[in-house]
């Protein structure tokens, strides 16, 4: 589909975190100046609750006599130079990134995710969207995306464990950037958490911690609280406590019901969503332990 945008100039993102020391920034920017890079973006953060020190570093691709695996490779020594314990990534903005949507028969964050990548907003690959329930089928079909539908059974455990593997299979089989729980509605097992680690992306429809588990929203009205919220956070094996990426909120009343909540709700979890995959597909978001940096 043409949707008349001009593409933005093809860019390196160079994320990088270390313990914090003097002349990080100095030799992180003179070992690109080296090499004629042209850095268009900057931004630098020290945790001093940990001492740990991130930056992301936005270059025209352009500028470099390399392509991205020579800056990967070259930036390799600078990396173990500044630290053993360096932890970084380069991303390459001319690489169309691809992602693998999980759901469950709540449409709304789905629909809004095909909407905005149809309308080029968000410009990514959907390679695939894989269903506990085939409800969702046709709108993915729609939009030109294979649908594969694997259910699991209730109340089987050998039978949940075979879908959860069949998923894997399906994810694994397209190396997406990121897998998108959206509203998917299974708590996935601890190995794929673990394979999965820093791509697989939860939305819970609570203001998280609050309210973590199964239906946040009857939790929420039972409490009587005055905001209702999203959270867009990285699958952990801990259910509902992964590294926070995005959050929002919407109010509500006294007069609200359960049904109220849950239609205003769905609002706020789909921004959320939308620009948590957006950061993480940006290479935006550093994680360090269980919190992260959002530039």
């Amino acid at each position: 589909m043409d949707t008349g945008r001009v593409p933005d100039p093809q860019r390196y993102v160079l994320t990088f975190g270390c313990p914090d020391r003097t002349g990080i920034i100095a030799r992180i920017s003179g070992f690109l100046a080296e090499h004629g890079g042209t850095i268009v973006e900057a931004a630098y953060h020290t945790d001093p609750d940990t001492g740990w020190f991130f930056t992301r570093q936005v270059v025209r691709a352009d500028s470099l006599p390399f392509d991205v695996d020579g800056l990967r490779d070259r930036f390799a020594a600078v990396a173990g130079e500044l630290s053993a314990e360096s932890n970084w990534q380069v991303f390459d903005t001319g690489r169309r990134p691809r992602v693998v949507i999980l759901v469950s028969k709540a449409g709304h964050c789905l629909y809004d995710l095909l909407g905005r990548v149809a309308s080029g907003e968000l410009d990514v690959e959907i390679a695939a969207v894989i269903g506990n329930h085939a409800t969702l089928g046709g709108i993915t079909r729609a939009h030109g995306i294979p649908f594969h539908h694997v259910p699991f059974p209730a109340g089987d455990p050998a039978g949940k464990a075979d879908a959860f593997a069949e998923i894997r299979k399906l994810v694994d089989a397209h190396t997406p950037d990121a897998i998108v729980l959206a509203r998917f509605m299974q708590v996935l097992p601890p190995e794929l958490c673990a394979a999965w680690a820093g791509r697989a992306l939860n939305i819970h429809h609570s203001f998280l911690p609050s309210f973590v588990g199964a239906k946040p929203y009857h939790q929420a009205h039972a409490r009587g609280v005055k905001l209702i919220g999203a959270t867009c956070h990285y699958v952990t094996a801990d259910l509902d406590a992964g590294p926070i990426v995005e959050q929002d909120v919407i109010r509500v009343g006294h007069d609200d019901s359960v049904d109220d909540m849950v239609r205003k709700g769905r609002d706020v979890e789909k921004v959320a969503l939308a620009r948590g995959l957006r950061w993480h597909l940006e290479g935006r978001v550093l994680v360090h332990g269980n919190r992260t940096v959002v530039f």
